[in-house]
């Protein structure tokens, strides 16, 4: 699979990373241009590159790491999704106290902005330190939790997500599994390690 970054900050060089060292190739992009990312792209290694957006939004998983504000402008004007994955790890800050029950989370309104593309949520619940550091330890691997409208784009993450050293675990579709995720919801900055059934990390 080809990988690919809208948005070139803390998460996407940390997801980049652990992608680079698990043997992928990964594209990333940000508002400023490819040139921005010059000193990124060097210390990531050889398998990272910097391009303009457009061609970092065509890999088949493309992880949208952007601020919230700027989800909007960053989905705008892209090329066709044609049922490529979208990782949506980003984080409407701060949610509002009067979201109603039957609101939309933020990522069926990313969803909405990137017609045609399987939107996946996942990374969001944790801190940076967490995404970049080795995710296997000692007493576990680290709990990613993800959801999705989806079972085929999950399943996807989902190897992936373990491949590289996560213990994923599918919490539901972006109705339900992402008011668990969003900002104030139980799982939310949930740091923990899940223990493998040989009691050791993989």
């Amino acid at each position: 699979m080809r990988f690919g970054t809208i948005g070139a900050g803390t998460v996407a060089q940390a997801v980049a990373g652990h992608l680079a060292r698990a043997g992928h190739t990964v594209t990333l992009s940000n508002s400023r241009g490819p040139d921005s990312l010059r000193d990124v792209v060097v210390r990531l290694g050889s398998s990272v590159r910097a391009a303009p957006v457009e061609d970092a939004a065509r890999a088949d998983m493309v992880f949208l790491t952007v601020p919230w504000p700027q989800v909007g402008d960053a989905l705008a004007g892209l090329p066709a999704w044609d049922g490529r994955i979208l990782v949506d790890t980003t984080n409407r800050m701060p949610e509002s106290a009067d979201v109603g029950p039957c609101a939309a989370t933020p990522s069926e309104l990313v969803a909405a902005l990137a017609p045609g593309a399987r939107v996946v949520k996942a990374f969001n619940t944790l801190h940076a330190r967490y995404i970049a550091a080795d995710p296997r330890h000692p007493q576990g691997r680290q709990l990613l939790f993800h959801a999705g409208d989806d079972t085929a784009a999950k399943a996807t993450f989902h190897e992936l997500a373990d491949r590289i050293g996560f213990a994923p675990v599918d919490v539901g579709p972006l109705r339900d599994g992402g008011r668990l995720m969003q900002v104030g919801g139980p799982l939310s900055a949930l740091h923990a390690l899940r223990q493998d059934p040989d009691g050791e990390a993989r």
